[in-house]
């Protein structure tokens, strides 16, 4: 840069007469300069945290990776929507990783939805990776957050990192943090997860508690419940629905992936009531699952 020089007496008065409102250009091309600087950091810092992630993980010995920009054509049920930096902290040039250990003989489901909406909000960078502990997946799970995007090696241009990792696990798993995160463990609450970044929570509490009251019942009772069970909560279902076009109220929510996720897992009745009949149809209309309608076929 030129050298600049003046004297102090002639800069206190310069700076007396414009109040500091007036820089001199040197001045400004400095200060572009660094923030030229920053943003290069910034992409540099992305790219070692995205290195970091792969060689810190205790995931790290997959032998199969498929890295994917989802995208999706239908648009999302939700009115409200939530921010990322409020819900997860904001962390300049780095992607936001959430991290997955799955089992490919029970497919999440409701997270494979939860995915394609996410998707819809957000610039998901996406892979799909096979740990060594599984001998072997199916075609259709290596895919199942769609085809390898072509700029993935440029984290900084997504806000969300969405790893899912086939591995034999007993339980399903969920990090964000790969450093300094307990594990999030179960189907259930791993969705609760993903669904607050969609759409907040209802402000109600007792809303809130029909929300959760039906993911509950939809993974322990439609999915591990016995047939008696599984046609008492159909009933329940049939009763809510008769009074709302949706499980908790007019809108779709949590409730709803759950429920009809599970029903899709276990297989619909042979005789399934009429309400739940026309919610089927109405959830399928949205668009949302047909991921997973493809997955169980």
């Amino acid at each position: 840069m030129p050298m600049y020089q003046e004297s102090a007496s002639c800069c206190s008065e310069h700076a007396l007469q414009n109040k500091g409102t007036d820089e001199h250009p040197v001045v400004r091309a400095l200060e572009a300069r660094q923030d030229e600087i920053m943003r290069r950091l910034y992409e540099l810092k992305a790219a070692v945290d995205g290195l970091a992630k792969t060689v810190t993980t205790p995931d790290a010995d997959v032998d199969l990776t498929v890295t994917t920009l989802s995208q999706s054509p239908v648009t999302t049920a939700f009115r409200g929507t939530s921010d990322l930096d409020t819900l997860l902290g904001k962390d300049l040039g780095a992607l936001r990783d959430i991290v997955i250990n799955a089992n490919p003989a029970q497919p999440p489901l409701t997270l494979l939805v939860l995915h394609a909406m996410l998707c819809q909000q957000y610039r998901v960078l996406s892979s799909v990776h096979v740990h060594s502990s599984v001998s072997a997946v199916p075609t259709q799970l290596l895919s199942c957050l769609g085809l390898r995007h072509a700029d993935s090696y440029l984290r900084q241009r997504f806000q969300l990192g969405f790893t899912l990792i086939w591995k034999d696990v007993p339980k399903l798993q969920m990090k964000f943090s790969i450093q300094n995160m307990c594990p999030i463990e179960g189907e259930s609450n791993v969705a609760r997860f993903l669904f607050r970044l969609l759409a907040p929570y209802p402000s109600d509490p007792a809303l809130a508690t029909l929300v959760d009251s039906w993911v509950d019942t939809a993974f322990f009772q439609l999915v591990e419940g016995s047939t008696k069970e599984r046609a008492a909560v159909l009933r329940a279902l049939n009763s809510a629905l008769g009074r709302s076009p949706w499980l908790a109220g007019p809108e779709f929510s949590l409730a709803d992936i759950a429920c009809y996720c599970c029903i899709l897992q276990t297989g619909p009745p042979s005789s399934t009531p009429a309400n739940v009949q026309r919610w089927l149809k109405a959830c399928e209309n949205l668009g949302h699952f047909r991921l997973a309608q493809l997955l169980l076929q």
